[in-house]
């Protein structure tokens, strides 16, 4: 009989183990799905299955530069110890390197070859279920490029080269001085590292984002009685507010708070030696947005020493 990609995906989405392993599970099986599944259990590739369910929300944050342009990468594992291996330290590494060619795709960069092996990115994170024993999930990835100037990147409180827990890229044309962009690049990073803003410019800022703010301040402006004239200009006024703490280079810049993100930009290019733009930015913090599951260590400790 013919094993349709159909099946092949269904097997491998159900177990987690790579596509020529499931194709070959279900060929044995004459392409019953039940016994392809045992059939992986017996030959003990599917222990990524059993650790699937599991809340991955430690791992590692990677960045990889390459000329004009950088890659920022999350992969998640369940525990922190994880993170301090080797064996996972050179996946996240690699995976890094790989997705400066994957444009910011996280699909793209699952079905990449990854280096060295038949497998692909996606397919090398399942097999390291097994090696490492916990269940591992290559969440999100970012690519910013410029046709001339840097990509800066910056990790904060890095574990070694490249990987930590919160990652920066930030994005500058010019065609200045690239050194001299890059130390300004590293420094706006950490700037975005610590504040956490929300979108480079008024515009990019959600729309969703803006209009629940503006709704704040209308009904708290309207609560004061004054005209309809007056608050507007009060909710006009707020919402510039909003913008000075959430738009990049609209932020005091933490370097110099005297100074917005804009107007340190606007010095530097005298040093750097041309007009610099930035053009975007990415921010990874680890397990941001995961649901974590709540445990009681006490009843954990509890339950492994038999009471």
């Amino acid at each position: 009989m013919t094993i349709t990609a159909q099946q092949v995906k269904a097997l491998r989405e159900k177990t987690g183990v790579g596509m020529m392993d499931c194709k070959t599970a279900l060929n044995e099986t004459g392409g019953d799905m039940e016994a392809a599944v045992d059939w992986l259990r017996k030959k003990g590739l599917s222990k990524a299955a059993k650790k699937a369910d599991r809340v991955a929300a430690e791992g590692l944050i990677g960045a990889a530069g390459e000329g004009t342009k950088a890659s920022l990468v999350e992969v998640n594992s369940e525990t922190d110890f994880v993170g301090r291996n080797e064996i996972f330290q050179k996946l996240v590494t690699t995976i890094a390197r790989e997705a400066l060619g994957a444009g910011g795709d996280i699909d793209a960069l699952k079905a990449k070859s990854y280096p060295g092996t038949s497998r692909t990115v996606g397919e090398e994170v399942t097999e390291s279920v097994a090696t490492i024993g916990e269940n591992l999930s290559l969440r999100r990835t970012a690519m910013l490029e410029v046709t001339e100037g840097v990509v800066s990147t910056y990790i904060h409180n890095a574990v070694a080269p490249g990987l930590g827990k919160l990652g920066v890229l930030v994005a500058m044309q010019s065609a200045g001085d690239a050194a001299k962009l890059d130390e300004l690049g590293r420094k706006i990073a950490m700037h975005i590292a610590a504040v956490g803003p929300l979108a480079l410019t008024p515009e990019e800022v959600p729309a969703e984002a803006a209009e629940r703010e503006r709704a704040v301040y209308s009904e708290q402006a309207r609560a004061s009685g004054k005209p309809e004239n007056i608050i507007e200009k009060m909710v006009e006024g707020r919402m510039r507010k909003f913008y000075e703490e959430v738009v990049l280079l609209k932020q005091a810049f933490v370097v110099n708070p005297d100074q917005t993100v804009e107007q340190a930009v606007k010095e530097a290019e005298g040093e750097v030696g041309a007009p610099i733009t930035v053009t975007g930015f990415s921010r990874f913090l680890l397990g941001e947005g995961i649901e974590k599951e709540e445990s009681d260590f006490a009843a954990e400790v509890a339950a492994a020493a038999g009471h």
